[in-house]
């Protein structure tokens, strides 16, 4: 990870002269649309690529300790080994950003990557996932249990009511108690943009949860019904860009939710590369939230070493 986005003071005559110009963030929205992906080697190296930026993440009722080891074991090797010999990156060390759980398997992914013989960060969500209705005490205390349980990214939502409501200046100073929850851990902030209303509420929201001092921020839980989609992604980064622009502090962009086939995954590094270039384009400022995408992009690299589609067994299971 990246050193710390150390925030700001809140400036509020910034968050009021916002207004998103809503038909032209479609227009460019639409561009990614109609875009042609890359083919063939090079589609095998940006998908290799977006293997790096994966939190492999598993947030279900029913996880338990051995499916928490499972899904450790291919974050450790997300790429079955005689297809990354065939494309000659055995030997470049490709594993998942890091491995998203619930506060109370933090401790079981903990234990499974460390008998693993890694050093894959373990990110909890946290604050009353997915709704952040609950007590702020509480949202506090579920952050500092997971961090004492070895969790090195918190993923934070936020009240959403806050948003709806324009209380600012309350959405600042809970994110700066998350900030200070965390400690050392990183601190990624999710909007539930799907739930804020209007893309001018998800660049202001945006905007405070980096002068808050958020590392990243995240479109969505993945539990609402609209989750990362391109004109909410194109508001985000924009924020971030301003941001970066005014502070010089570079924060990054989670997009989760939905998120489930390679050519997703391409489009999605393709929109990084052109709003906010080259240098976002590594795990410390990228990251994409998902379960079963790897799947997929393990599916369409053994499509292009073998020139056949796998069968459902030929892929080891996450």
């Amino acid at each position: 990870m990246s050193a710390h986005n150390r925030g700001t003071e809140l400036d509020l005559s910034w968050i009021s002269k916002i207004q998103v110009n809503q038909p032209a963030v479609l227009r460019r929205a639409e561009q990614i649309h109609a875009r042609r992906t890359v083919k063939k080697e090079w589609q095998a190296a940006w998908l290799l690529k977006a293997v790096t930026f994966i939190d492999l993440t598993t947030l279900s009722g029913d996880d338990t300790s051995s499916n928490i080891q499972r899904l450790c074991y291919k974050a450790k090797y997300p790429i079955r080994e005689d297809l990354l010999k065939a494309l000659n990156m055995q030997d470049k060390g490709i594993t998942t950003a890091a491995v998203c759980v619930y506060p109370a398997r933090v401790c079981d992914a903990v234990k499974a990557l460390k008998a693993a013989g890694c050093t894959i960060p373990v990110a909890a969500v946290a604050t009353g996932f997915p709704a952040g209705q609950t007590h702020l005490k509480t949202r506090l205390e579920e952050i500092r249990l997971a961090v004492e349980d070895g969790a090195m990214e918190i993923d934070v939502v936020i009240n959403r009511t806050l948003v709806l409501t324009g209380q600012w200046e309350v959405l600042y100073d809970e994110i700066r108690q998350f900030r200070k929850a965390c400690g050392e851990a990183h601190l990624k902030t999710i909007l539930a943009t799907g739930e804020l209303g209007s893309l001018t509420n998800v660049y202001k929201a945006s905007m405070i949860a980096m002068m808050a001092g958020s590392d990243f921020i995240k479109t969505s839980t993945g539990k609402e019904t609209v989750n990362a989609t391109f004109p909410v992604a194109i508001v985000m980064l924009r924020a971030i860009r301003d941001f970066f622009w005014k502070t010089g502090n570079k924060v990054g962009f989670k997009p989760a939710g939905g998120i489930r086939s390679a050519k997703d995954s391409l489009a999605w590094l393709s929109l990084i590369k052109e709003e906010l270039g080259d240098e976002w384009l590594k795990p410390e400022l990228f990251r994409i939230g998902a379960s079963a995408l790897l799947s997929d992009i393990e599916r369409q690299i053994y499509h292009h070493v073998t020139g056949r589609y796998a069968a459902y067994h030929d892929l080891p299971m996450s």
